[in-house]
């Protein structure tokens, strides 16, 4: 699940870095899908072409400066600046590639890349909006499942039988037949007083 994620937010950094070459007039711009077997680190390649180098040199600039500012993200490393006949920025999930026209048709990367995916910016855009149109539908049937199993739970509980009610054990009463010790003695006397009054009758 979080390499799916990483790999769509790698897309959408491509997808930016892609507007800031058309912002830039570059032109033949192309996205190679890379074969995980083959691309070692990176998933994509991002190709364009300028047709002199203070061309080549803006639109990598451009491409730098907009990721920094909207996503906070620096290239890994940036080669070849300094002539401008091919600028590479390593973005380590993704590498732009920035060609002098002759250039581009002389080292021809894509054909390098024979196993890559080639993609243009408009065809790359829609299966981005695809791929997160999908996520939002999954996220919203999931929250749904969950309202539905909760609602369920407390559907439930509230048709449950209520348990036995349980009464609390009142003491026994004392029993009023029992006499205190202090009340029964004066009657014992009582009854001796009673047995010699007898006595001196008889």
């Amino acid at each position: 699940m979080a390499t799916a994620h990483k790999h769509q937010q790698t897309r959408i950094l491509v997808q930016a870095a892609a507007a800031a070459c058309e912002d830039k007039k570059g032109h033949d711009i192309r996205i190679l899908e890379l074969d995980p077997v083959d691309s070692g680190l990176s998933d994509f390649f991002l190709v364009t072409s300028a047709t002199n180098d203070r061309q080549a040199i803006a639109i990598a600039d451009e491409v730098e400066h907009r990721l920094k500012r909207d996503f906070g993200v620096l290239p890994n490393s940036v080669e070849g600046r300094r002539r401008g006949e091919w600028i590479l920025l390593d973005y380590v999930d993704f590498v732009v590639h920035v060609f002098l026209a002759e250039r581009r048709a002389f080292y021809d990367i894509e054909r390098l890349r024979k196993s890559a995916r080639p993609l243009s910016p408009a065809e790359f855009e829609e299966e981005l909006k695809a791929a997160l149109a999908e996520k939002t539908r999954s996220a919203r049937s999931k929250a749904a499942s969950s309202q539905a199993a909760a609602a369920g739970q407390a559907a439930a509980l509230s048709h449950a039988p209520a348990g036995p009610r349980k009464t609390a054990k009142k003491a026994p009463a004392k029993s009023a037949a029992k006499k205190s010790p202090a009340k029964s003695r004066p009657r014992k006397a009582a009854t001796k007083g009673a047995t010699k009054k007898k006595s001196a009758r008889s």
